[in-house]
């Protein structure tokens, strides 16, 4: 117990203090972990013998899968057939293929380098997803592509673990001590590792035929839809009636654990399970209090999957043969990558899509760790080679978020030369420039246009571009920060700038400049928040518009209304809290540092705490005055 209680604190020590430097120097959470377990590991000595507690933590991964299941409803999951065959598949197939022409130039037979090869092709699932919800990176197109091909892969171990024993039959290969390959023919049939140490693994399907193993198999699946569909709200009811929020946390990972059992039992991916039954509840009124219980666990167990494979990497092997094993895992990365780029552009994928594609799936991943450990038990891998690719997995993993670093600096340098080298040509001036065209720039355009009022409109998305002129609205693509488009678009001579980026500092860049060679110019920005409000006031913008201040205030008129105020007691609560805001603002600016956090800046609280009360005086002040002038 006492040992327990010391790697619990030594783990969730490491995490707490190299999670958050890692985040704040921009290098992601997973990197951070992984670091931490190369540090109480490898580098300090904490822990040790972590195999274990990285199955336990692997199932950080099953939940994970069972969240994304819950956003995927079955349509959506139908619509992605074709990548989750064509990508998936022949990313597998040629992948696969790439790393065993590598192993038989090594010398190794061709059952061990095709085991090599199916072992290399998985990439990590628990890294990748991770980090692309950090980055926001799921929705999109090369997101997408990305998570169809993690979802082929992991369907993909099952017949890839069946594939080991075979191979083993073949031959088996062994490595002397001079590191030289010895191969020998084995006619006898390989034992399993399990009966060999004398326990048998719990299963459903073993000693039957393979058309009873499918039965068995098409049943638990089909067992798992139909509860999913028909016994989830009986049960969620039923223990809502227990009126207590933790046994929606019990019902939940029961399902999850549940499920995940059921899969190990007929001999599938636990995270495929899970996956499932999260699709098939993604229509369900409890999804959201379902994620809302088990994202906790998910973050929890993934980070500690993390540190238990930076705390696994074999140091002393990596320092023995450095220019190895670093070339090992970087030739990995290389075939692999290769090979996603051309897929990805097979199918369609271009530009940011496709870096992100080809670098965010060239990691070897954690089921890889499952196959060799498998691998070596059936001496389908020699005992050197399998350390060899336990260590080069490791790597490819610890590069992964570097990897994640490197598409965000092409992608910026993709942007900045797509912004130069494709600008439209701008013929036209008007009294109005739009700077930013999304769903607060739209409204605006098409009010003043309808009004009989000519607008140029500038933006950098060229998607948004297009769609606008398919609705009959001209637009010109290109950075609206650039003072050579500003101009062209007629800045010298209009009388209105509206500055309604989506990015907050191109905003106010666009309005500082505006400002600077247009003193009598009138500037309406799009502010973020408050703090984006100050910075838009310094930089001289004349009217400024928090994109959901108007849209709130809206909504908190409506709950006065229904909660015992009148339609015009409402309205004169709304217009008092606007004018005053106003105000607000104004006085706060002046006081506003943006060196200084404002939690810090002790003169900007007090004032907004004068303000505040001075906010209930007027509303009050005001409805009083509503209430004496309907007594007259």
């Amino acid at each position: 117990m006492d040992d327990f209680l010391l790697q619990a604190t030594v783990f969730l020590a490491a995490a707490v203090i190299a999670v958050p430097i890692a985040t704040r120097f921009g290098l992601g959470s997973v990197l951070g972990y992984l670091l931490a377990g190369l540090i109480i590991g490898p580098g300090l000595g904490l822990v040790a013998h972590t195999e274990d507690l990285r199955h336990f933590a692997e199932f950080g991964v099953v939940l994970m899968l069972f969240l994304i299941g819950l956003e995927l409803e079955p349509r959506a999951l139908w619509d992605m057939r074709h990548r989750l065959i064509g990508l998936g598949g022949l990313q597998i197939l040629l992948t696969t293929l790439a790393i065993m022409v590598g192993a038989m130039t090594l010398g190794y037979p061709w059952q061990t380098s095709l085991a090599v090869g199916m072992t290399i092709a998985l990439s990590s699932t628990a890294i990748v997803l991770q980090t692309l919800s950090e980055k926001g990176l799921m929705q999109t197109n090369g997101g997408r592509s990305i998570f169809s091909v993690l979802l082929t892969q992991d369907i993909a171990v099952i017949p890839m673990l069946i594939a080991m024993p075979l191979l083993a039959v073949v031959a088996k290969v062994s490595v002397g001590p001079d590191g030289s390959i010895r191969r020998a023919v084995d006619n006898g049939a390989m034992t399993n590792g399990a009966a060999e140490d004398g326990h048998a693994s719990m299963s459903l399907v073993d000693g039957l035929e393979g058309w009873q193993a499918a039965g068995v198999t098409l049943g638990i699946v089909a067992a798992i839809i139909l509860a999913g569909i028909y016994g989830a709200r009986p049960l969620f009811r039923f223990i809502h009636t227990a009126r207590l929020p933790e046994m929606f946390t019990a019902v939940a990972l029961l399902i999850v654990i549940g499920i995940a059992f059921l899969m190990t039992l007929v001999g599938l991916s636990p995270a495929l399970g899970t996956f499932l039954a999260g699709v098939v509840l993604a229509n369900s009124e409890f999804r959201h209090e379902l994620e809302s219980d088990i994202a906790p666990f998910k973050g929890l167990l993934l980070g500690l999957f993390f540190i238990t494979v930076g705390a696994g990497i074999d140091v002393e092997r990596l320092m023995a043969e450095p220019v190895l094993m670093v070339g090992l895992a970087l030739a990995v990365i290389l075939i692999k990558g290769l090979v996603l780029y051309f897929i990805g552009r097979a199918f369609g994928l271009r530009k940011r899509g496709l870096w992100l594609f080809t670098l965010g799936l060239a990691q070897a991943g954690e089921f890889g760790f499952v196959l060799v450990s498998f691998g070596l038990q059936q001496s389908v891998f020699p005992e050197m080679l399998a350390s060899r690719m336990l260590l080069v997995v490791a790597l490819s993993m610890l590069i992964t978020p570097l990897l994640f670093l490197l598409f965000d600096f092409i992608r910026a340098r993709l942007e900045t030369e797509q912004e130069q080298a494709q600008a439209d040509v701008i013929d036209e001036e008007g009294p109005v420039i739009i700077a930013g065209i999304g769903r607060f720039g739209q409204v605006v355009n098409r009010l003043v246009q309808s009004s009989g009022y000519r607008t140029v409109v500038l933006d950098h998305d060229m998607p948004t571009i297009q769609l606008m002129r398919r609705f009959g609205y001209k637009g010109f693509f290109g950075d609206p920060t650039r003072p050579e488009l500003l101009h062209a678009a007629g800045l010298g001579s209009a009388r209105v700038l509206v500055a309604a980026l989506d990015d907050a500092k191109s905003t106010t860049k666009l309005v500082a400049y505006a400002r600077r060679v247009r003193p009598d110019l009138h500037i309406v920005a799009r502010a973020r928040d408050r703090n984006h409000v100050y910075a838009l006031y310094q930089a001289g913008a004349d009217d400024i518009v928090r994109e959901m201040f108007d849209a709130s205030l809206r909504a908190g008129r409506y709950v006065l209304e229904n909660i015992g105020m009148s339609e015009y007691e409402a309205a004169i609560a709304e217009e008092t809290f606007y004018h005053h805001d106003r105000q607000t603002v104004r006085d706060l600016a002046k006081l506003w540092n943006p060196a200084i956090p404002a939690v810090e800046n002790e003169a900007y609280i007090a004032r907004a705490r004068e303000l505040e009360k001075e906010l209930e005086t007027a509303l009050f002040t005001a409805l009083e005055a509503r209430g004496k002038h309907d007594v007259a």
